[in-house]
Formats: C-alpha cells, sequence, structure tokens
C-alpha cells in the first residue's frame, strides 16, 4: 500500500513523502493515527498542487526580505546610552533595543532573535550589525550609539 504521510513519521519518512509500507500497518496505525492519507489519484494531486503553493509562497517570502534588506541597509538608526565622565557607558546596547529602535525609527519589525551581534556594544559610536531576514538573506544595518 501507498501512502502520503502528513507529518514527520520515525522510520518511514517526512511529511508530503509518498511511501510504499505494509497493508496493515498503514490501515491500523497510519491511517488511523492521521499520519497518513491513502495515496489516490485525487490525493497525489492535491499534494502536486499544496506542494506548488508552498513553493510560490517561499518565493514572495524571499523576495520580501530582499526588499527589506535593501531598506535597511539604506538606512541607519540612533541610540542613546548612559554615559559617565571619561566616555564610560553604564550597560551596553542589546539586540532588543536595537530591534525596538529599527521599529520606532524605521517602521520595520524586526524580531530580536534575527539581530546578530558579535560582541556587545559597550561604547559610543558607529557600528555595522548583521540582522538576519531569510535564511538567505542578511541585512548590514548602520547603529550610531550616542551619549545621553
Amino acid at each position: 500500500m501507498e501512502v502520503i504521510l502528513l507529518e514527520d513519521v520515525k522510520n518511514v519518512g517526512k511529511k508530503g513523502e509518498v511511501v510504499k509500507v505494509n497493508d496493515g500497518y498503514g490501515r491500523n496505525v497510519l491511517i488511523k493515527k492521521k499520519q497518513a492519507v491513502e495515496a489516490t489519484g485525487k490525493n497525489l494531486n492535491d499534494l502536486k498542487l499544496k506542494k506548488a503553493n508552498d513553493d510560490k509562497i517561499a518565493a514572495e517570502n524571499l523576495a520580501a526580505a530582499k526588499e527589506l534588506g535593501k531598506k535597511l541597509e539604506e538606512s541607519e538608526i540612533t541610540i542613546g546610552i548612559k554615559v559617565g565622565e571619561g566616555g564610560r557607558s553604564f550597560g551596553s546596547v542589546s539586540s532588543k533595543e536595537i530591534a525596538e529602535s529599527v521599529k520606532e525609527q524605521l517602521g520595520y519589525d524586526v524580531d530580536k532573535k534575527k539581530v546578530q551581534l558579535k560582541d556587545a556594544i559597550k561604547a559610543v559610536g558607529s557600528y555595522e550589525v548583521k540582522i538576519k531576514l531569510h535564511p538567505q538573506v542578511t541585512a548590514v544595518i548602520k547603529v550610531n550609539v550616542v551619549g545621553k
């Protein structure tokens, strides 16, 4: 019996694959637990349409990430930190503060987990920070840190 897997099944296959299994295992386990459907002509056709739709959505997401990356690279943000005598800063600039500043100053919603800081920013100056927007798109934004 051939079935289309609706989710990953250990030792059988990944979601969306068409696999050949024993009739009893397919009917009594996979189909009963709603982990698979029988590989009929209609179900195979639906699977092809779903994959084509998923590919289209993935391409749109990539294009949107590239466009946002271009806009972010053209802009810069300014963040203020408390500075004591001699230019020493109190604390540092975190990825959360950078994400909030991007939203406030530029209007783009960026997840703080996507902001990639090598080291914490602890001094006044200009820095380049990477923001991973998509697995294939990473933008570099200029961050100006000024003293308050």
